[in-house]
């Protein structure tokens, strides 16, 4: 009679073989399973955004500062009697845009009053409104340029995250279909987790490009806005002194 029974502990040891090896689905396992090179532009990756983030609140709270103090400034400005007292009342606190022009300008006034004390003629005087004019708009320009600061990187972010997490997907994917090659298994549950690694470098890329983009357009936006009130004031002040000037 043939022994027909199984031995269980060979029966064990052939499932063990047979199954697939876990893999750990999560970010965290996707990460430290994938391709070194993946790894690094996923880390690189991961640092833009994390940079790109840092900017993003840095930018909220100086545009909401600064739109604030702006506003303040403005009604103080336009309320006060005389320039020379709210200008030795503002100059020593001025740590905005709009303070830092009025600023500018108003210390350029006096210089020239003083160079110019016995100048009457229209030449000199319009020569004295040139000058102002040209410190207001120094100012201005430099002030619009330190809000412009971090920008440029949210931009080269937006534009170019997802095509550098496409590259590392790319590269996952060609490592990927090496290994099946090599071990010659295509089932789905073989295949499946190493693309999903490769594409969770997309992911990544696409996780630090959607928002440095959306942060962009609406600094870009509320900066346009800050710099043509910024001009408007110049011009406005410029149109005040220059009624003091012919006085």
């Amino acid at each position: 009679m043939v022994n027909t029974a199984v031995d269980p502990v060979a029966a064990a040891d052939v499932a063990n073989m047979a199954a697939p090896a876990a893999h750990d689905m999560s970010f965290v396992g996707m990460f430290w399973h994938a391709d070194p090179v993946v790894q690094f532009i996923m880390g690189m990756l991961l640092l833009a955004s994390f940079w790109a983030w840092a900017i993003i609140f840095d930018k909220w709270l100086t545009f909401r500062s600064i739109k604030t103090k702006a506003a303040k400034f403005e009604n103080d400005f336009w309320a006060s009697e005389a320039l020379d007292k709210f200008h030795e009342r503002i100059k020593k606190r001025a740590n905005h845009p709009m303070a830092i022009i009025f600023v500018a300008a108003m210390e350029e006034w006096f210089r020239s009053k003083i160079r110019d004390l016995s100048a009457a003629n229209l030449s000199q005087k319009l020569g004295m409104r040139e000058r102002i004019n040209q410190i207001m708009m120094v100012a201005r320009n430099r002030e619009v340029e330190k809000l412009e600061s971090g920008l440029g990187f949210l931009a080269s972010i937006g534009s170019s995250a997802p095509f550098i997490g496409l590259f590392g997907t790319v590269l996952g994917i060609m490592h990927s279909f090496s290994s099946i090659a090599l071990s010659k298994n295509t089932s789905l549950v073989s295949v499946a987790p190493g693309i999903a690694e490769a594409l969770f470098a997309t992911a990544i890329g696409l996780f630090a490009a959607i928002p440095a983009v959306i942060a962009y357009n609406k600094f870009s936006n509320d900066l346009d806005k800050f710099a043509g009130k910024l001009e408007d004031f110049s011009v406005e002040f410029n149109m005040l002194l220059s009624r003091q000037i012919e006085g």
